[in-house]
């Protein structure tokens, strides 16, 4: 059995200073595999989750032949491949290729593009930005810069609905009804056209990069820079030929996640049990939806017409409907998956009760893969022991504990 490799280690910074890092970016990719516990990881960088049905095959097949045969959709709208065999790394970048999914290997680790999945889909929002993540894809992809970016910096595309603009975003855009859009990106925020939006996106994320040279720390996102040597953002955007108006920074929230369900007409929200689906969930998926996109939700919105396409995928095990105990259920891999873990949390997670308020269960303290937003939050703190919201409970009261603290009026906590 492999052996789980460790984070990058930071070089702990002295009180009140920036964080130093003197080791890159290890964040795993499709082309850097990261050796886990149950075998190699792949994480595959999926802009604005989409998935063409032929793509969604091709990840099955994947799966199944050189995985644990299913694929974990991450807080980030991309997938995981886990499980992955020793010496799979040739065929899979020759599948992923083929099927379009890797389309500059140097930038594939930071195409980390979050949209609003239900854009341009049941007419709420006030711009379709699926458009805008396509353009900004091309535009990292074509901006040999911008493969210095880590993996961890995240573009957050919403589309005035308010559905993602919440999720921590270091350059968030979010579309106006004027047909402008408003550009957060650290503690600037500016008004420009919507026309500009993928170009904004980049003129700020190379900002950051040559901020980041000057500082020397190693930083990955704009947040981690020391505070004498933030980006000019207004200089990159002029340089950019970008009329951007400066305006006061307003607090961008988290928001809590749509419900499992039809979205108008042409669409259906769909969330994966735990955030993983099966090689037949994903081939599914491909039978019946003319397009899928990946949620941060750990789901899918599959686009078609919302009657037919519910009672197929119910069928196969998707959560299909708000009052199913696995709505707001989330888990980190847990135990046998990650060496880090205290506990089988995935098992725990399972054994869920329904409420109202999102839980996510962790086997430590790093508490991988949380959602943002309001939510409970159980912790192992070994095999028999939990920790639910800081206080502990023994295993045999969890589910009880899980289930008071579900009902809790958000507002409360």
């Amino acid at each position: 059995m492999l052996a789980a490799m460790p984070p990058t280690p930071p070089s702990p910074p002295e009180a009140g200073e920036p964080r130093i890092r003197d080791r890159g970016d290890a964040c795993p990719g499709a082309l850097r595999l990261h050796a886990a516990a149950d075998g190699f990881l792949a994480r595959l960088r999926l802009p604005a989750g989409k998935l063409t049905s032929r793509q969604l095959n091709v990840l099955a097949a994947a799966a199944e032949e050189l995985g644990d045969g299913g694929l974990s959709v991450t807080s980030r709208a991309n997938a995981e491949l886990r499980g992955l065999r020793e010496g799979c790394d040739a065929r899979l970048a020759a599948l992923l290729s083929d099927a379009g999914l890797l389309p500059s290997p140097t930038h594939e680790r930071v195409r980390n593009i979050v949209a609003s999945p239900a854009a341009g889909l049941d007419g709420l929002g006030h711009a379709d930005v699926q458009l805008w993540a396509r353009a900004l894809d091309a535009a990292l992809c074509a901006e040999p810069r911008a493969a210095a970016l880590s993996g961890r910096f995240l573009f957050v595309l919403d589309d005035g609905r308010g559905d993602v603009a919440g999720l921590g975003g270091d350059v968030t855009l979010v579309a106006a009804p004027d047909g402008r859009a408003l550009l957060s990106a650290g503690s600037g925020a500016f008004r420009l056209p919507a026309a500009d939006a993928a170009g904004a996106a980049l003129a700020c994320a190379l900002a950051f990069l040559d901020a980041a040279d000057a500082a020397g720390t190693g930083a990955w996102r704009p947040r981690e820079l020391p505070a004498g040597l933030l980006p000019d953002w207004a200089g990159a955007l002029a340089r950019a030929g970008i009329g951007a108006e400066p305006v006061p920074p307003a607090p961008l929230r988290p928001a809590p996640p749509p419900a499992p369900g039809p979205l108008g007409d042409h669409a259906l929200h769909v969330l994966a049990p735990l955030g993983r689906l099966t090689a037949a969930q994903l081939r599914a998926l491909a039978g019946v939806a003319a397009e899928v996109r990946l949620t941060p939700w750990r789901g899918a919105v599959a686009v078609g017409p919302a009657p037919e396409l519910l009672p197929a995928l119910a069928a196969h095990g998707l959560i299909t409907d708000p009052a199913d105990p696995g709505t707001g259920v989330t888990a980190c891999t847990g135990t046998p998956g990650c060496a880090k873990s205290l506990a089988d949390v995935r098992a725990e997670a399972a054994r869920a009760p329904g409420g109202p308020l999102p839980v996510h269960y962790s086997g430590c303290e790093r508490r991988c893969g949380h959602p943002h937003g309001t939510r409970v939050e159980v912790t192992a703190r070994d095999s028999d022991t939990y920790l639910l919201d800081g206080a502990p409970v023994p295993r045999t009261a969890l589910a009880e504990a899980v289930a008071a603290a579900r009902q809790r009026p958000m507002e409360s906590r």
